[in-house]
């Protein structure tokens, strides 16, 4: 990781998260300007301020972290795992060790997967990707409170370049005016509910999908509902194992995936209609583990139709490419449930229409929501925080201005060229396998056996990668 001797920095960095106490005294900082202002300490947040705090070409840079919330400490990892967890990118892993939360993590706990089993419960297709196809590991299931407070660790380490104010909550955005007129303020206030007020000359909204930055700048979005939730818990498998694959299965109410933690636990992202979500919430435990089970093994949902034609396909492809394919595997069976662990939540599509405005960048959540099939909420901020870190940096290099619209340009068109396409493909393979409709699971059989089949189409192309982590949940 990056290590910037604290001698040779000149500036304060302050990085503002949504929902923390300030640590400074009222009026210490009333008015002050700072250069970057980044508003939510969640995961994408605070890995911005150590990317900025670490970053060599802003030295001398004041930036301010808010955070609503409370300091996220972890002295000691707790023996129950959480229900929410990421799974974590090979390229978002390499950020995280860049900014040195990864090796806190490696010392705290994260499971890393080196194959990957998609199959569809209306057939017998199924697409499988292992280690010698892609990386040695495909990627790492990571608990999202250890990742911040990996993060967390990190910028204690970084005080001398970063400052962060907890519960600090926003109550108002002030925007930069015209030159033209009169007493304009040209940079963006920010007023805290204590009253205290900041200025700066970037404001990075870091605050999730109900971003009041967002709102407040007026930036257009695009969302939908899903009319689905997904049911989160942690699973107690059977017997313990190598456990080292991530498992989905395409039912036709929504996907079902299980995620390793360990050898002997893992977790669970179950999306399916409210209804059916709330029924599971309310089953003993015995009988929601059957439920389990049952949607990994169960073939009920399979014709007679589909199997034959299927079959044949498969045979077809078989005297193309006899040694191709991957053979099936059987998911682990589900013992118990972690105590107090199951919990649901809505899911949507979200997609801010514009990244920027004039002194403002959002990031993460605040500007784009997918659906967790995909996995990929977390490795899609990471990627803004990357992209956006380098043209700032490249931007403080070559002594401009941190909030001028050239460089943030670049930031949008760059980081929205990337996202709506992973995006779109989320959502269409999403609509693809919510019906089971004889003629649409005819196609996506053929499709998964010709995936499955031929080597190159698994390998060959990046798209291919982004349509298998498309496929996580």
């Amino acid at each position: 990781s990056r290590s910037i001797p604290q001698s040779s920095r000149l500036g304060t960095i302050i990085i503002i998260c949504r929902g923390l106490t300030c640590t400074a005294e009222h009026g210490e900082h009333e008015n002050e300007l700072y250069d970057v202002i980044i508003s939510g300490g969640g995961m994408v947040g605070t890995a911005m301020a150590c990317s900025l705090g670490l970053d060599p070409n802003l030295e001398g840079k004041k930036i301010l972290l808010l955070e609503a919330g409370n300091k996220k400490v972890m002295d000691k990892v707790p023996d129950a795992y959480s229900t929410r967890v990421s799974s974590i990118s090979p390229g978002s892993a390499t950020l995280l060790s860049g900014v040195g939360a990864w090796d806190h993590i490696m010392n705290m706990r994260c499971k890393p997967y080196q194959k990957m089993q998609v199959w569809d419960a209306c057939s017998d297709a199924l697409i499988t990707f292992d280690k010698e196809n892609l990386q040695d590991e495909m990627a790492y299931i990571v608990e999202n409170n250890i990742i911040v407070a990996a993060l967390t660790k990190q910028l204690e380490n970084l005080s001398d370049q970063v400052r962060v104010q907890y519960k600090s909550k926003v109550v108002k955005y002030t925007w930069p005016k015209s030159h033209q007129v009169a007493d304009a303020i040209p940079w963006v206030q920010v007023t805290l509910a204590n009253g205290q007020t900041l200025q700066t000359k970037l404001l990075i909204g870091a605050d999730g999908p109900n971003s009041m930055v967002r709102q407040e700048a007026g930036i257009p979005t695009v969302k939908w509902n899903y009319d689905q939730s997904a049911v989160v818990a942690v699973l107690h498998l059977s017997e313990p194992t190598e456990n080292n694959v991530a498992w989905q299965r395409f039912l036709p109410t929504g996907p079902i995936a299980m995620l390793p933690l360990s050898d002997t636990e893992s977790s669970l992202v179950w999306s399916t209609s409210h209804r059916h979500a709330e029924e599971l919430l309310q089953l003993d435990e015995e009988s929601f583990v059957d439920s389990i089970n049952t949607a990994f093994w169960s073939n009920e949902n399979h014709s007679e139709l589909v199997e034959t034609a299927g079959s044949l396909f498969r045979t077809a492809l078989s005297v193309l490419m006899p040694s191709a394919g991957s053979a099936r595997q059987l998911p682990p069976s589900v013992a118990g449930i972690g105590p107090k662990s199951r919990v649901m939540f809505p899911l949507g599509m979200g997609h801010a229409s514009e990244y920027i405005r004039h002194r403002v960048a959002l990031i993460g959540d605040a500007a784009h929501r997918v659906h967790p099939l995909a996995g990929q909420g977390a490795n899609l901020g990471f990627g803004d925080v990357a992209c956006l870190t380098q043209l700032l940096s490249q931007a403080a290099f070559n002594g401009k201005d941190l909030g001028a619209m050239q460089h943030l340009l670049e930031y949008e068109t760059e980081r929205q060229r990337h996202n709506l396409p992973m995006m779109a493909a989320i959502d269409l393979m999403k609509r693809l396998y919510s019906t089971n409709a004889v003629p649409m699971v005819v196609l996506r059989t053929f499709g998964l056996q010709a995936t499955n089949t031929l080597p190159a189409m698994k390998v060959s192309k990046s798209v291919k990668n982004k349509f298998l982590f498309s496929m996580m949940a």
